[in-house]
């Protein structure tokens, strides 16, 4: 079983160096559109691409990862919605447990379920507390856990959430506020949980601009991740990757 996409994400961590991923969608590319985002990714020096959503209902999860390892090394990271949502062609998968719900289904019944499967993939395994944070709107991940996201300015109660999933051996805390969020998550709620984890922080939903993304890194994320917004605008790949990496450099 693969080592190398997880301690690539540590070693960044204690580089002090932030990480930017491009969330892609099978639902919502065409094969045909893959090669021109790659470039993108490419040319803008992104570190990760993640694949998944929280409904993939076409059947073209294996092409859309195949067509992306043909082109370029960048790191291919599920990160899947439901436990059908598996590509042994991926470098590693995202194991998310649902950590700010309490929904025992997608705290631990799915990984029963889905654990066999995953083991004969040979994919990396990366342990992810999920945590979703009020972005403002409803999201699918919302409505399918039917379980309540953590309200935006509680900061008391994700630092608990978080702290209580890297204690119980998650690798990774992804606090999320869902595609297309009205209401990003707040730098004070970033700040408060990653001075209190060791573990890298994952950030993504409503990030719509290379300011926002930026500022999160300064707060305290380790990853960035960028879906809904360059759905729209393939463009802001490079900006918002360009943005992410600045935080990496001393300021002079």
């Amino acid at each position: 079983m693969q080592k190398g996409t997880y301690q690539q994400i540590l070693t960044s961590k204690a580089a002090k160096q932030k990480s930017f991923a491009v969330l892609v969608d099978p639902d919502k590319i065409q094969p045909a559109e893959i090669p021109a985002l790659v470039q993108l990714a490419m040319d803008a020096r992104v570190d990760y691409l993640f694949v998944g959503g929280s409904l993939v209902i076409s059947n073209h999860l294996d092409e859309c990862i195949q067509g992306i390892k043909a082109l370029t090394d960048i790191p291919v990271i599920l990160f899947p919605g439901s436990p059908s949502q598996i590509s042994r062609y991926a470098d590693a998968l995202l194991y998310l447990s649902l950590i700010s719900g309490r929904n025992p289904e997608l705290l631990i019944g799915q990984h029963v379920i889905s654990a066999p499967f995953v083991k004969q993939s040979g994919l990396e395994i990366m342990s992810t507390g999920y945590m979703v944070i009020d972005g403002g709107a409803p999201t699918t991940v919302s409505y399918i856990s039917n379980a309540s996201p953590i309200p935006s300015d509680k900061n008391e109660i994700a630092l608990c959430t978080a702290l209580a999933g890297e204690m119980l051996g998650m690798k990774l805390i992804y606090m999320d506020a869902g595609s297309g969020a009205k209401i990003p998550i707040r730098e004070t709620m970033i700040t408060a949980v990653s001075e209190q984890i060791s573990v890298p922080l994952i950030i993504g939903g409503g990030i719509t601009n290379p300011e926002k993304a930026y500022r999160n890194c300064r707060a305290g994320a380790d990853l960035i991740v960028v879906g809904n917004a360059i759905e729209k605008d393939p463009g802001l790949i490079r900006e918002m990757s360009a943005a992410v990496h600045a935080v990496s450099k001393p300021v002079v």
